[in-house]
């Protein structure tokens, strides 16, 4: 019975990520960012609701992957087809089926993570939440578009160039820390209350904009880690 609690909440991400994708194929990608920022919650949730109560199953860990296939890999792969298609009439026809690119190397991932026991306390290659959020944050920013932003987004070169680089830091072998606290105590959590602190800076300064610098410090503090502790 206790495994039924985190895998409701593995479903109500996969039901989010249903909902983003629906949107985005309505053309409404404000909405969908926000959905997966919903999926992205429910992700996170479900691994701490399993921790605390003990529950651990293959049908969850299968489950949490099918789920994030649909909210961390189909979602952000139409998100970036939709962009790119923006410009579809100047550019080659083919290029917007480009951003399905980082929904091939995002069940790479989820397959390589499933079976690398390397990857039990930290990650090797950049989550696909994380990726995700990246390619979320763009409509956000064209939305709310305070530095104006909006022709570098747009640029559909750069959004191939954005494409590719996050869909080979999926599968890179990257070492990268886990959020999880196994205490509060600075000394052996230093590299966390520092991204968490930054993160939060940013976050209130530059809005929807911080979101591509706070996964670029992620990666960033994690090669630099061992400065840290």
């Amino acid at each position: 019975m206790k495994n039924h609690l985190p895998n409701a909440i593995t479903c109500l991400n996969l039901f989010a990520g249903c909902l983003a994708l629906c949107s985005v194929f309505a053309g409404h990608l404000e909405l969908a960012a926000y959905l997966v920022g919903l999926a992205a919650v429910f992700d996170f949730a479900d691994g701490l609701v399993a921790r605390a109560l003990h529950a651990s199953s293959p049908i969850g860990k299968d489950l949490d992957s099918l789920a994030d296939m649909v909210s961390f890999g189909v979602v952000p792969g139409a998100m970036l087809y939709y962009l790119l298609g923006r410009g579809a009439n100047l550019l080659p026809e083919w290029l917007p089926y480009a951003g399905f690119i980082l929904t091939v190397f995002s069940a790479l991932r989820l397959a390589k993570f499933n079976n690398d026991t390397r990857q039990t306390t930290s990650f090797i290659g950049l989550p696909t939440p994380a990726c995700t959020l990246v390619v979320a944050s763009l409509p956000l920013i064209l939305t709310y578009d305070t530095y104006h932003l909006t022709p570098l987004i747009l640029n559909p070169w750069g959004l191939l160039g954005l494409t590719l680089l996050l869909s080979g830091l999926l599968v890179a072998e990257l070492p990268l820390f886990a959020l999880k606290f196994k205490n509060l105590r600075w000394q052996d959590n230093s590299v966390r209350f520092l991204f968490l602190i930054i993160s939060m800076i940013l976050l209130v300064v530059l809005q929807a904009a911080a979101i591509p610098l706070i996964i670029l410090l992620y990666v960033l503090l994690s090669l630099f880690r061992p400065s840290f502790g």
